[in-house]
């Protein structure tokens, strides 16, 4: 995933896992969400539910130059919410309090920024198609829309175990409203006076779900899974085979 980020021009970054509460409420994270966080005692730091956290305060009061946007950013991390068991989906590796993520996050100019929501769209799209999994992408009505969102795209893995579909990425478009709160903004492009960017993010994808995924579209009759020619070179293999007893 991040191999193919950073062909589409992403940047890495290997961001903190600890945010302060002020950068978890730049996101919108904070108040709204603080029953689904993780938080330390003494040092009032927050764990990260999702790496669009640190990476939206890479920028936190920074005045840009609109020459330099967009700005593409990607990261691996853990994220941990206090989620599961208040769902349905409580087996297996679905829904879990700690589990590893590919982010992306994009600051953009405002008049630039549903387009590139489209893009992140794809971007996500791209690595179900080299993984091979039957998917499906959702726009989210208005009542099912996040906090900081204006508008959002789920992207829906194929699950035959579960006869359905199931989210492993959510792409966001939160305009001008997580930079009003982390104080982003730019100059140049035209304005007269700076105003602020706006921002997007996306996983590109929730690991687990998207390595279930996977093993369930790619398993035979027989217990071997089939590798997708877009892993094969990372596993030197095509083919895993189950072990005897």
């Amino acid at each position: 995933m991040l191999d193919m980020h950073k062909a589409q021009g992403y940047i890495e970054v290997f961001p903190p896992i600890l945010v302060k509460t002020d950068v978890a409420f730049s996101t919108g994270h904070l108040p709204k969400f603080s029953e689904d966080m993780y938080k330390t005692t003494k040092d009032e730091l927050w764990l990260i539910p999702t790496a669009e956290l640190p990476l939206v305060a890479l920028h936190a009061d920074e005045v840009l130059n609109a020459k330099e946007l967009p700005k593409y950013y990607t990261a691996y991390t853990p994220c941990f919410r206090r989620e599961a068991g208040r769902h349905v989906d409580l087996k297996g590796i679905l829904r879990v309090h700690q589990f590893n993520k590919v982010e992306m996050v994009k600051i953009t100019l405002p008049e630039k920024s549903f387009e590139e929501l489209e893009k992140m769209v794809k971007d996500a799209e791209e690595i179900l198609q080299k993984l091979e999994i039957p998917y499906r992408v959702v726009e989210l009505c208005t009542g099912d829309l996040g906090f900081a969102s204006s508008k959002t795209y789920d992207i829906e893995a194929w699950m035959p175990s579960q006869n359905k579909y199931i989210e492993v990425s959510s792409v966001s478009n939160c305009t001008d409203f997580q930079a009003r709160r982390a104080n982003i903004k730019f100059v140049g492009g035209g304005r007269a006076r700076p105003e602020y960017v706006h921002t997007l993010n996306g996983s590109g994808l929730a690991v687990g779900r998207t390595m279930a995924a996977l093993l369930e579209n790619h398993q035979e009759p027989d217990g071997t899974v089939k590798i997708p020619k877009a892993l094969q070179p990372y596993l030197g293999t095509d083919i895993i085979k189950p072990l005897k007893n």
